[in-house]
């Protein structure tokens, strides 16, 4: 891959010279800055895979990755034998791109977005979806493609689901989880049923669920994705700060899988992350 395709080194921060909180404050060491590890550091824990200071969830989960924030050398090369040779690797607010003979297969700018005034409250049509709800999810993902959404993902937070008829029209839920904070994730609506309002209903009806816990909601979605980053703003989302989405190919010659522990002390090898 050329120079020109590759990001630029620290994507984050050539966008944003200093990154903001909520209130507008210059916030360092933020647990938003670099949310996936935030969130394996912290109340996803259990979930986490790690080889060396490399962690992940597990690839039925969802495919983020996390680096420290001064990755280095062996860093890279935990990420290689924690994946596998050839494995794809997904991440998101990174500081550096990765070494030269990774081909990158995908690239984008983000938006992060953080609850300023969200009206939250329950819906009345909205169910609880579970793990017994996962075809149909995994259906509807497949219909609308929101992003990553896996056989497992369920698992990592609240799903709110709509049906119409039987079928499942709509949902939205909870992925990554920094300490005080909960991602809104996987909203999507069925292409029958939109200009109804029921992404907007959803995502308030989420966050009224996160909020009562005592956290704060925040959300990501692509730059490019204009309708919804105007839908956010609207619902009482406020830009944050912009970010960085990646997936790269590990390269073949890199070792290969090892055993990994992880925070219950299972250890076994690993399978590829998925997307």
């Amino acid at each position: 891959m050329s120079e020109a395709t590759r990001p630029p080194a620290n994507p984050s921060a050539s966008a944003n010279p200093s990154v903001h909180g909520p209130t507008g404050a210059t916030v360092p060491g933020h647990p938003l800055d670099n949310p996936a590890r935030a969130s394996l550091t912290g109340p996803h824990a259990h979930f986490a895979e790690r080889r060396g200071r490399v962690l992940r969830y597990h690839p039925d989960l969802t495919p983020w990755l996390a680096l420290p924030d001064d990755p280095g050398t062996q860093d890279w090369a935990d990420v290689a034998a924690l994946a596998g040779a050839g494995s794809s690797v997904t991440l998101t607010a990174f500081r550096e791109p990765p070494p030269g003979d990774w081909e990158i297969v995908f690239h984008a700018t983000g938006v992060q977005m953080v609850d300023e005034s969200v009206a939250a409250e329950p819906d009345h049509e909205a169910s609880l979806l579970g793990p017994a709800d996962v075809p149909d999810m995994l259906d509807l993902v497949a219909r609308t493609r929101p992003g990553p959404f896996l056989p497992r993902t369920v698992e990592l937070g609240t799903y709110l689901g709509i049906r119409r008829s039987g079928v499942l029209v709509a949902m939205a839920g909870e992925r990554l989880h920094p300490p005080g904070w909960t991602e809104i994730s996987a909203v999507c609506t069925d292409e029958s049923v939109r200009g109804q309002g029921l992404a907007g209903r959803l995502v308030r009806a989420v966050a009224h669920g996160i909020r009562e816990r005592g956290e704060t909601p925040f959300l990501h979605a692509a730059a490019s994705n204009t309708p919804a980053i105007r839908l956010y703003e609207n619902l009482g989302f406020t830009l944050r700060r912009t970010t960085s989405f990646l997936s790269a190919i590990v390269p073949p010659d890199s070792p290969g899988r090892s055993d990994v522990r992880t925070p219950d002390q299972r250890a076994g090898n690993l399978e590829q992350v998925g997307r």
